[in-house]
């Protein structure tokens, strides 16, 4: 991309009367996401950073001078809600999509065995708690994402609804091939499968008792016969906890394409009271055993199970969402979208902590802009 700006300006369209108008959306919104990228976590946020700004800054931004004075005014708070409460959520999420997918990749999975390379995206959804009102609930997001936590695609999931038919749009922007999507025991569909199955990728997915016959093909398996694939040990969070992961073929599962089980068994002991708790958790991938080896699965199964830490809790902890009562329009759509950028070009310039980048980037005008590739 030769400008940094030209992924607002070629896929969202201002939504405002053009009559009157004394500031294009293009400045407006790399305004906003600038802000965001400082730490900004509400609307009067966004508007004191910019009213702040330098001249410099906004130059950079594109906020025109004035013929008379060579200033540059800035918006007032309510210029920037108008034009987030009512642009297209489908149009700015593309954008940011496109923009991300354009920039620098974060480090790639190790290579398997067989020498390639697999991306791996989770498909994730979850529900903006703040923008429930008395009449409305609060709006649910599906979002895909690589395991390094930037967000590829995101999709509102339709009201009296669920996530299940809005699988297939969120992906359809993507390249497939190749790929593996991991997903949750919501999306263990025969549609999903086929759909996966039909643009090249592969997935591992959970199988829970939603799906009764096919958690019964897993689960009543004999897996005492079964070899153990995969072992790890961890000490953290006051905890002790060992995962042990099995898979073995299987020609006959109830869902296209699959074609091993997956069983992971976690034991976990307390450390402060000596509890003993122990889970047993079953998948099914399209995978077959020349595909991907025992640890990359478990790799990727857990990575998927992290992507909760890596982005929902970041938008919830360090930026406040759940906490966030702005409800109007397209309002809580778009401010998600500007928190899963900034948390995504933090993630893919290689920043762990992303409150400390916040912190970093907030303590210089240039900092956001040099990120976004602005200047």
């Amino acid at each position: 991309m030769e400008d940094g700006k030209s992924w607002a300006v070629a896929l969202v369209t201002d939504p405002r009367d053009a009559r009157g108008l004394r500031y294009p959306a293009l400045p407006l919104l790399c305004a906003a996401v600038s802000a965001v990228l400082t730490g900004a976590r509400s609307l009067i946020a966004i508007s004191e950073w910019i009213t702040d700004a330098p001249q410099q800054v906004l130059s950079a931004l594109g906020f025109a001078a004035d013929p008379l004075t060579g200033l540059r005014p800035v918006p007032h708070a309510a210029t920037v809600r108008r034009l987030l409460q009512r642009v297209d959520g489908d149009a700015l999420d593309a954008a940011i999509s496109a923009y991300l997918q354009a920039r620098t990749p974060a480090p790639a999975d190790p290579a398997s065995e067989k020498g390639l390379v697999r991306r791996v995206i989770a498909v994730e959804g979850k529900v903006v708690r703040g923008s429930r009102t008395a009449t409305a609930a609060a709006i649910q997001l599906l979002a895909a994402m690589d395991h390094h936590g930037v967000v590829l695609a995101q999709r509102q999931v339709a009201s009296r609804s669920n996530e299940i038919p809005s699988f297939a749009p969120l992906l359809d922007g993507l390249e497939l091939e190749n790929m593996v999507v991991t997903a949750d025991a919501l999306h263990t569909q025969h549609g999903h499968g086929a759909y996966l199955t039909s643009r090249g990728a592969h997935c591992v997915a959970v199988v829970k008792k939603n799906h009764p016959g096919l958690y019964a093909q897993v689960r009543k398996l004999s897996w005492r016969d079964v070899p153990l694939g995969h072992r790890t040990r961890d000490r953290a969070h006051h905890r002790d906890e060992i995962r042990r992961l099995k898979v073995a073929a299987f020609s006959h599962l109830d869902c296209p394409g699959a074609r091993q089980t997956i069983q992971v068994v976690r034991c976990r002991r307390d450390l402060s009271t000596g509890k003993l708790t122990i889970e047993s958790v079953y998948l099914i991938t399209s995978l077959n055993v020349f595909d991907a080896t025992c640890t990359e699965l478990a790799t990727w199964i857990r990575g998927h199970w992290g992507i909760e830490n890596l982005l929902h809790h970041v938008r919830d902890r360090t930026f406040r969402e759940d906490d966030s009562k702005v409800r109007t329009g397209t309002l809580p759509r778009a401010m998600a979208s500007l928190r899963n950028l900034a948390i995504s070009v933090f993630r893919q310039d290689g920043q762990t902590n992303i409150a400390a980048a916040l912190r970093h980037t907030g303590r210089d005008y240039h900092r956001p802009l040099r990120a976004l590739g602005l200047t």
